[in-house]
């Protein structure tokens, strides 16, 4: 692979920073103020409305899709760094490009899934940011690291599909501009294992439809994903036009689904990291601990030094696992994908919690985004599948090599 950006990525990586320096980071600020004060908590905030338009109007936009049709155009080596840099202010840089998720995840399920039908009525809508989405997998009754387990039913009952179960962690789905979910259910239990499950759309304002509670993520209500909700679907009836591209294969859409968000997440906290250094080292330069800089003690030596290697080991891995997927597909990038996915949230997890030690208690403390950051990376180590079982499969695949 070539480790030099092309003139294409070079020029966008040039308008996303000036963009971030002119509009994001300011922004953080207003967006915490309009927060506070918002009587619901959930409800559209102005500066972001006002964020996406002008990245809309720079042609910053949907630049986490390859289909050139509906996206940027971009392959994931160009994507990377562009995700990088939203990385650095999380809550409101992808939102405001119309590149946060769970919406990437679902507009490239429609992208790769849907019929011109679901295209045109809920795609559309998606792309243009005229409306948000969720994705309803995960279940509070089962280990839904294994996605198998899942119990939620989607039943045939003449021309509708009508679906049972309890969603949560269901991501976007507190924002009230969250027009439609994607359900992953049941359609088969007695089928083989990984063809029991499908995935339908369900509109948001379906009879059955109960939004019970916001998931809160260590106390934060992670409003860059639309919130976390959990959902009861109470005999919700949908036409079965809304099924996505059939019974039985939920379990593959939702591995096409999560390589591509995997690997976003991963980009994103490269830029996480990149910032928590950088705070680390103004903060250590500019306070004064028993008769010195902060910066002049051996220790935070130590860290800013680790930090910088581990940072450039982590985005040479993402960079060679972006490659890999455009050479040779998701498939052949699958031991990349899940080394990438136990690797990075661990690395700028380790950064940030140092970045907190050297701000003190400020680090801790609203006045500084690495508390916020911190929760994120964490909350990372679960989401997409947890840790354990990524090391689990990736070890199963080094092990075939001698078995």
């Amino acid at each position: 692979m070539d480790f030099a950006y092309d003139a294409k990525t070079e020029e966008l990586r040039t308008k996303l920073l000036a963009f971030m320096d002119s509009h994001v980071y300011p922004a953080e600020a207003v967006l915490e103020q309009q927060l506070h004060d918002a009587s619901d908590p959930w409800e559209r905030q102005p500066i972001l409305e006002e964020l996406k338009a002008e990245a809309r109007r720079q042609g910053l936009w949907n630049l986490f899709l390859p289909d050139a049709e509906h996206g940027a155009g971009l392959t994931n080596l160009q994507y990377a760094p562009l995700a990088e840099i939203t990385g650095r202010s999380p809550h409101l840089a992808p939102e405001a490009l119309n590149c946060a998720a769970p919406d990437t995840g679902n507009m490239e399920v429609l992208t790769m899934f849907g019929t011109d039908e679901q295209k045109k009525q809920w795609l559309q809508p998606l792309l243009d940011g005229e409306i948000r989405s969720a994705f309803c997998m995960t279940e509070p009754e089962v280990a839904s690291s294994d996605a198998t387990n899942i119990a939620t039913r989607i039943e045939r009952d003449g021309d509708d599909y009508v679906i049972n179960g309890r969603k949560w962690w269901s991501s976007g789905a507190m924002n009230p501009n969250c027009a439609i979910f994607i359900v992953m259910g049941k359609t088969d239990p007695d089928a083989e294992r990984h063809r029991q499950q499908a995935m339908i759309l369900v509109p948001r304002d379906t009879p059955g439809v109960t939004v019970k509670r916001a998931m809160h993520v260590f106390g934060y209500g992670d409003h860059a994903h639309g919130g976390h909700a959990e959902i009861e679907f109470t005999d919700v009836r949908v036409p079965a036009s809304h099924l996505i591209a059939g019974e039985g294969e939920g379990f593959a859409i939702a591995q096409a689904r999560l390589g591509p968000g995997r690997i976003h997440h991963c980009m994103r906290l490269i830029g996480m990291a990149e910032r928590a250094l950088e705070l680390m080292c103004r903060r250590a330069s500019s306070r004064v601990a028993f008769g010195k800089p902060i910066a002049a003690q051996g220790v935070v030596h130590e860290w800013i030094a680790e930090s910088r290697v581990r940072i450039e080991q982590a985005r040479l891995l993402v960079l060679k696992t972006a490659w890999l997927m455009d050479t040779v597909g998701n498939k052949g990038a699958h031991t990349e994908i899940q080394a990438i996915k136990i690797g990075t949230p661990s690395m700028t997890e380790w950064v940030l919690d140092k970045a907190i030690q050297a701000h003190g208690g400020a680090g801790v403390s609203q006045d500084f985004p690495l508390a916020e950051l911190w929760a994120a990376t964490r909350t990372l180590r679960l989401a997409d599948g947890p840790d354990e079982v990524h090391r689990m499969s990736l070890a199963k695949r080094e092990l075939k090599k001698y078995v």
